[in-house]
């Protein structure tokens, strides 16, 4: 999957870029990671077969390649890995998602207060052994709040964080523009990073590149773009994940077939993998690994451009909807793991409402639709990201539109190349692709701005947020933002999502389940999670 996250580029477009790893993919980053330039190292465990201090090996089914600039990634990989690289003040745990001390001594007794004071812990140090300061949270939010500087952490936070200030050293306060207890949550989003390396010149342009300093648990050692990223556990780490594994070496392979072969039969080269085919499931369950899936809202979406007619009439939107037989697609190329899409959200989130526009398979209906919109020999080609088990559900669209007499071609191409198609504003009909917000929360406000806005780059590429029904939809979620009472804030951002589902301008097709595989034999504590990428904070050798 792409986990693709478009936000507002400033002060120029190739930021998107720089956020999804489109930019750089291949440059050396600094000094600090010379070991870049000299070419991959090996790909296996070169540690010892015993004893606690060999190598734990893990294979992420996407690229490494992406940002790694924690206040703009959208990258699966990167964002899993600066989870074990960087803290925030508050991190969350993985699944729950409830906050935890990080780097701050404690979570604010106070949620509902406009006003939150953080102590940081007493010897915390990044990884080049320098201390970490009030004054290197302040440079993180500073950025994420400067108003001449677009990253993807600002439409998380500028909404209802007005500043952050230095008390003393090791004491910062947040000040709210009204009260946010969701945002408490979202402080993992915001990495401390040290003020002496990233504010020096071009510095931004390394950490977009793989340049990461941190003072999590554990310190990266090399990083090759394509190929595989190392760490080492950072011994001058005291906080409340400590590092279970002397080192780690994450391979990135985005084919299925190699990625199940690396953690299959007697030679596995890896112990743990994410982004199991459904179909390989029984086979490493047979060979001894444990699999298990996490549903949430990863999902298959179908992306419009408004501005290349007939996608401009949300009856033809209705109608290619309306014709896909999502039953079918997920009984063949899901296996079963997925639902249909009933709402923007999946089922399980706490503020899911079945929407009042569902697109249950009515071909008779999307026919309707389209001669009321005065289509016919409507021809499509769909522009594809090739995530595996995205191609496996494009050949049900294509069977579904061509039932309702719409030709259609399907071009499946790389994440990356599809994404800068885009950026670069070249024109298209239809866009497929895979998403998922959970990577960045669970809370219904962020997954919505997560897509939509005035200024989302996601809505540029629909050419949509000029529409009259756009501009309320904006305006009703920010009003849910500020809403304090939760129920009501729950109804109005429902209210939203039955606006995105009857325009579907940019719209699930289904929901997938995301599953992970694991020897159980050499490792405990592994939870699988409904989003791209792995959380080892927990986990051991067994």
């Amino acid at each position: 999957m792409r986990d693709v996250t478009p936000d507002v580029p400033a002060p120029h477009r190739r930021a998107f870029l720089k956020y999804t790893g489109a930019l750089g993919a291949a440059a050396a980053v600094s000094a600090s990671l010379s070991a870049c330039s000299a070419g991959p190292e090996s790909t296996n465990d070169t540690g010892s077969d015993g004893g606690r201090d060999r190598t734990l090996t893990a294979v992420i089914g996407y690229g490494n390649d992406g940002s790694w600039d924690p206040t703009q990634t959208a990258s699966a990989f990167c964002m899993a890995a600066n989870h074990h690289i960087y803290e925030g003040l508050l991190d969350t745990d993985p699944i729950s998602r409830k906050p935890y001390a990080a780097l701050a001594t404690e979570v604010p007794k106070d949620p509902d207060g406009t006003t939150w004071r953080f102590t940081l812990r007493a010897g915390a140090t990044f990884h080049d052994g320098k201390p970490v300061t009030a004054d290197d949270v302040v440079f993180v939010f500073e950025r994420i709040l400067d108003p001449d500087t677009q990253t993807l952490a600002k439409g998380f936070f500028a909404s209802w964080l007005k500043e952050v200030r230095t008390i003393d050293a090791r004491n910062v306060e947040l000040v709210l523009k009204f009260p946010f207890p969701d945002g408490l949550s979202r402080l993992t989003l915001a990495k401390v990073m040290p003020r002496h390396v990233f504010s020096r010149p071009g510095a931004w342009d390394d950490a977009i590149k793989g340049k990461a300093i941190g003072s999590g648990p554990y310190r990266q050692t090399a990083h090759h773009p394509k190929s595989n990223t190392t760490f080492e556990a950072f011994d001058g780490y005291n906080g409340p994940r400590r590092p279970a594994f002397r080192k780690m070496n994450w391979l990135t392979i985005v084919d299925a077939a190699p990625r199940v072969a690396k953690i299959s039969g007697s030679s596995a080269g890896a112990q743990i993998a994410d982004n199991i085919p459904y179909a390989n499931i029984g086979q490493l369950e047979s060979g001894g690994m444990t699999v298990a899936g996490g549903a949430g809202m990863n999902n298959l979406f179908l992306m419009f451009n408004t501005a290349h007619k007939p996608f401009d009439d949300v009856r033809v939107r209705q109608a290619l909807h309306y014709a896909i037989d999502t039953e079918k697609m997920v009984e063949v190329a899901l296996k079963g793991h997925g639902r249909p899409s009933s709402s923007f959200l999946d089922e399980a989130n706490p503020s899911y409402r079945r929407a009042k526009t569902v697109y249950d398979h009515d071909p008779d209906r999307a026919k309707a639709l389209l001669k009321e919109a005065g289509v016919e020999g409507l021809s499509i080609d769909i522009l594809a990201v090739n995530v595996s088990w995205i191609v496996d559900c494009l050949p049900t669209v294509k069977a579904s539109w061509d039932a309702i007499g719409v030709r259609t071609t399907l071009s499946p191409q790389e994440t990356t190349a599809v994404f800068t198609k885009l950026d670069q504003k070249q024109d298209y009909q239809v866009v497929a692709a895979a998403s998922n917000p959970n990577q960045f929360g669970l809370d219904a406000d962020l997954i919505m701005h997560y897509n939509y806005g005035p200024g989302n780059l996601w809505m540029q590429y629909t050419h949509w947020a000029a529409d009259p029904v756009a501009r309320q939809l904006f305006k009703d979620m920010d009003r849910a933002t500020r809403e304090p009472d939760p129920a009501r804030k729950k109804a109005i951002v429902q209210d939203c999502i039955d606006v995105v589902a009857e325009q579907a301008v940019l719209y699930p097709v289904v929901h997938n389940e995301l599953m992970t595989a694991w020897d159980p034999a050499r490792l405990s504590g592994i939870r699988a999670q409904p989003y791209p990428g792995i959380n080892l904070l927990q986990a051991r050798w067994a």
